[in-house]
């Protein structure tokens, strides 16, 4: 059955995979994107089926208004994929206050605005669903994003928490966790912080070149990935947490394995800190 799936951020990348994967299945699709000539080219996907709407995610009342023109003028959001979003690579220390900021400006809150200007037509009709697109970095830390890492880590939480308030409501919510997907976040996409402390040469220097090589060449295949979402969308029982790609599920399985190990190693000073039985 045919859908109607609001996508943020649909220009390029992972968004612009989704919605062509979406439109191929025969859903209408409403794809933001932040220029004005990118919305001609957008609906040339599928003349009558995708609507380009202008919106920058960071303006709240944008974000509510653009949901609304959508609800009015095409029909109830079926689906939100909330997928606009970008990187800052640097050290905690050399990044600065700004970077975080903007950081979670769009990652965060641009993410939890569509979500609540989406719920409230969800809540009345008991259906349906709410895709947030996280990252490996968002279920485990990684050197050199920290500021990326933790907005993800946000966007993780809020989607896990707001699944268990609206499962029964009849409305399902999925965090995708994704791997290293050859799209252009890791290139003109990412916010690269100057470099300016020499004692993190050692660590950072390595992780910047590495990515900046991998670029281009990464192993996630975005089209593989909006197949992915599409078996989401029209499951059953979907789930909350989805990871996508086996560089993700390999880290992120190395990351809950030293989490466990730290849990274990301590787990006597845990128990102390608690009244003894019966007190």
């Amino acid at each position: 059955m045919s859908k109607t799936i609001l996508i943020t951020g649909v220009s390029s990348g992972l968004g612009r995979a989704f919605a062509k994967e979406a439109l191929a299945a025969g859903h209408l699709v409403v794809g933001t994107v932040r220029n004005q000539d990118q919305i001609a080219d957008f609906e040339a996907l599928a003349p009558g089926r995708a609507t380009g709407l202008l919106l920058e995610v960071t303006d709240d009342a944008a974000v509510s208004r653009a949901v609304e023109y959508v609800e009015e003028s095409i029909g109830p959001v079926d689906v939100l994929i909330s997928n606009a979003g970008y990187g800052v690579e640097g050290t905690v220390e050399e990044s600065s206050m700004d970077d975080l900021r903007h950081q979670f400006d769009v990652n965060v809150y641009g993410t939890v605005a569509a979500i609540k200007a989406v719920l409230p037509s969800m809540r009345r009709r008991r259906t349906g669903h709410i895709v947030t697109v996280s990252s490996m970095a968002g279920l485990t830390a990684l050197p050199g994003v920290a500021f990326y890492g933790a907005s993800k880590f946000a966007v993780e939480g809020i989607t896990a928490s707001l699944a268990q308030e609206v499962a029964h409501l009849g409305i399902h919510v999925t965090a995708l966790a994704l791997g290293a997907f050859r799209t252009d976040w890791a290139g003109r996409s990412m916010t690269r912080v100057p470099r300016t402390i020499p004692d993190y040469d050692t660590v950072f220097d390595p992780i910047r070149a590495a990515r900046q090589t991998k670029d281009g060449n990464q192993t996630g295949d975005p089209a593989r990935a909006a197949k992915a979402l599409l078996t989401v969308l029209d499951a059953d029982k979907p789930p909350v947490h989805l990871v996508l790609g086996t560089d993700a599920l390999n880290l992120i399985e190395q990351g809950r394995q030293r989490l466990n190990d730290d849990i274990a190693a301590w787990a006597d000073l845990t128990a102390s800190t608690s009244y003894p039985a019966g007190t």
